[in-house]
């Protein structure tokens, strides 16, 4: 997929009433990032004032920008998504669109996106991105498709995420799929340490993730039924004791650069 292929989802669109309807589902099943990521992106930049987390959610990268920058912002296109992030203490929130965002020019010395970029990675946004950084100002987004547990919970999963949701999935999930290996930015890229998600999860944990996804969501719309439950004993058989953690682990793919430079 080229860069302008997907566009951002302005508030009310489906995307994102999509993204909003379990937003307190996201802040409890998604995982988290490991320290050492944000602790790298701090080491790469001249200066540590001021951090943007785009198309945050409910804060699952913002709050550890926090220990490395002086000041740190949090937006979303979903006021649902942000209200779900709490308090955010020590963090400015606000509501735009990744394409309209209202920051004066040079601004940031980070700019994050987490697990987002493949919605909105048009020419504009990165023009955007570029007028908001400092001249030394770093880019950063990430993504992370499928988990991985083990051969035969990996199966299950993969028979839901492509045959059940095949034609579910909002426009700009392939790149997802692709790593970002198909978004062209423009600016070089620059090589990012390999990190990943871990997390030890129960069955239940497992399952309520599964439910967070936004095809899930379509297909429940559309059919009337959980296709996660249509799935639950075969991922019983395969987990062991729904009670029992099992690790869980999601490879980190990046698209890092310094747009000005």
């Amino acid at each position: 997929m080229s860069a302008s292929e997907s566009r951002t989802p302005a508030p009310g669109s489906d995307s994102v009433q999509l993204f909003s309807s379990r937003s307190d589902d996201y802040a409890r099943y998604r995982p988290t990032y490991p320290d050492a990521l944000f602790a790298w992106l701090a080491e790469q930049c001249e200066s540590t004032d001021t951090a943007l987390d785009l198309a945050a959610g409910n804060g699952q990268a913002s709050f550890p920008l926090r220990r490395h920058f002086r000041r740190v912002l949090a937006c979303d296109a979903s006021a649902q998504q942000l209200e779900a992030g709490g308090n955010w203490p020590k963090v400015q929130c606000f509501v735009a669109e990744a394409e309209r965002l209202p920051l004066r020019s040079g601004q940031l010395d980070l700019l994050v996106v987490a697990q987002a970029l493949h919605w909105f990675a048009t020419p504009d946004f990165f023009a955007e991105a570029r007028l908001a950084l400092k001249p030394h100002g770093l880019f950063c987004a990430w993504c992370y498709s499928l988990l991985e547990v083990s051969t035969d919970v990996d199966a299950i999963i993969q028979q839901l995420y492509t045959d059940t949701l095949g034609g579910y999935w909002p426009a700009g999930r392939s790149s997802v799929d692709a790593g970002y290996r198909d978004i062209c930015p423009p600016f070089a890229r620059i090589d990012t340490p390999a990190f990943a998600l871990e997390a030890h999860w129960s069955l239940t944990e497992l399952l309520g993730y599964l439910r967070t996804w936004s095809a899930v969501k379509k297909w429940q719309q559309r059919h009337h039924r959980d296709p996660v439950a249509m799935l639950e004993p075969q991922l019983l058989s395969a987990w062991g004791p729904a009670e029992r953690r099992r690790l869980v682990g999601w490879p980190l793919h990046f698209l890092t650069g310094f747009p000005n430079r």
